[in-house]
């Protein structure tokens, strides 16, 4: 496959559906091919590393906050409106993609990624100052979400302009800071709750955060010049490749959060205790970590396309052949490694996928359209299972049965979402052997 070429790629048996592959191929010629994999592109990823470290450290300790704010100042507020505003933070992350790239074409990535930085910084300070104030925390959500959203979007689109061949280990190791930061934050931030208190806690994240996140954000330079009017082109979803992977991710965020949503209420309804339930979870944010490492450096080996396939599969063989009968801790085990593994791949395999197919001058719009898709099934995807579950009364549970609706909705979104990438993938080549 010619880098930057969807042409190339998506008309495979399909003459007549690549032209406005062409059109992007032409426009993306000249900087495709100056691309040396690397140099001072692993300077940026480094970046990215640590802007990915906080946008999912937040999201990886908000349960924890979540938790100890009502058992504190947050006592006569319910869990479901706490729990929101985790959901609006995690939601506006992905939703304001287009608003970040279009923000980044005008300033530029470094100035994009400062903005997101100071936000998420603020976003932690005001918290510190309204534990005890719902409209606060929901302020500070709103500016975690701003922030992140930044943060995440400029973490998605830099690499591709620095990478070709490896561009998939790039991607891997920028995501792998996302999944060092929820385990490190996770275990860090209940340890500060412990020593200082809630409100010093959400201090000393701003602090960290912006310590660490400007001066990274200060070393990121691009190698394609950012242009406002370029960055972004709906058209994209006019070539059919590019829907199916747009579409296939659309579905499969519906799955992916529920597992790390409801994993420890599943192993404490079949016996097991909190401790372990925890221990469950620390294997399951443990291997979402190495997949995300791990798909990228299998991405440059085996394409990014096919590693998304293997991905979206997994994820769906894991739910519905693994958890739905999980009724022990050996084989609650065994679906947490196996499902984070395909859920922390997820987050590589898909802009890798992208960035391949439209070449890295479309690649950041390209990208930006996708993940803005995911907001609809960041916001509504938990919900959707927490409705299943309660209304087969599994919070009374004492075996995986009344959850088994929650799951195979699950699987069936992942499952559904695998389809579509292979469709994809078939457009590019029927020959499902070849590296693409």
């Amino acid at each position: 496959m010619a880098p930057g070429s969807i042409n190339n790629t998506a008309v495979q048996g399909h003459p007549g559906d690549g032209a406005l592959d062409s059109r992007l191929s032409e426009a993306d010629s000249s900087s495709t091919t100056a691309i040396r994999d690397g140099g001072y592109g692993w300077v940026v990823v480094f970046a990215c590393f640590v802007q990915t470290f906080w946008v999912n450290g937040w999201t990886g300790s908000w349960g924890i906050l979540q938790a100890a704010l009502l058992k504190s100042s947050m006592r006569d507020v319910p869990a479901s409106t706490l729990s929101f505003v985790g959901s609006l933070g995690l939601s506006l992350t992905v939703a304001l993609g287009l608003a970040c790239v279009w923000l980044a074409g005008v300033i530029g990535a470094r100035w994009s990624s400062l903005v997101g930085v100071v936000l998420f910084g603020a976003s932690a300070l005001v918290g510190s100052f309204t534990v005890a104030n719902i409209a606060g925390l929901f302020v500070s959500g709103a500016l975690y979400g701003l922030g992140g959203s930044l943060m995440y979007t400029m973490s998605n689109s830099l690499p591709v302009q620095w990478f070709d061949h490896r561009l998939g280990t790039a991607n891997g190791v920028v995501k792998l800071g996302g999944g060092i930061g929820a385990t490190v934050m996770a275990l860090l931030v209940q340890l500060l709750i412990d020593r200082v208190g809630i409100s010093w806690t959400f201090r000393a994240m701003a602090l960290a955060s912006l310590v660490s996140g400007v001066p990274a954000a200060l070393l990121i330079k691009e190698r394609v010049p950012p242009s406002s009017s370029s960055a972004i082109k709906l058209s994209l979803l006019g070539d059919p490749t590019y829907l199916l992977l747009f579409v296939a991710g659309f579905i499969g965020i519906f799955a992916l959060y529920i597992p790390s949503f409801f994993l420890p209420t599943v192993a404490t309804s079949i016996g097991l205790s909190p401790s372990t339930a925890a221990a469950v979870m620390a294997c399951y944010n443990a291997c979402m970590a190495l997949g995300r490492l791990a798909s990228g450096i299998a991405c440059d080996r085996l394409g990014s396309t096919n590693m998304l396939l293997l991905t979206m599969a997994l994820n769906a063989i894991t739910m519905l052949a693994i958890w739905s009968v999980a009724s022990t801790l050996a084989v609650l085990v065994a679906f947490a490694a196996l499902n984070g593994v395909a859920n922390g791949a997820f987050f590589v395999t898909m802009p890798t996928s992208i960035g391949k197919l439209l070449g890295p001058r479309a690649a950041p719009g390209g990208i930006g359209i996708a993940v803005t898709g995911w907001s609809v099934g960041d916001l509504l995807g938990n919900p959707i299972a927490g409705f299943l579950i309660a209304a087969a009364h599994a919070d009374r549970a004492s075996s995986i049965v009344p959850y088994r609706p929650a799951i195979f909705y699950a699987g069936g979104t992942a499952a559904a979402s695998a389809v579509f990438v292979l469709v994809a993938r078939l457009r590019m080549d029927a020959n499902l052997a070849r590296k693409l």
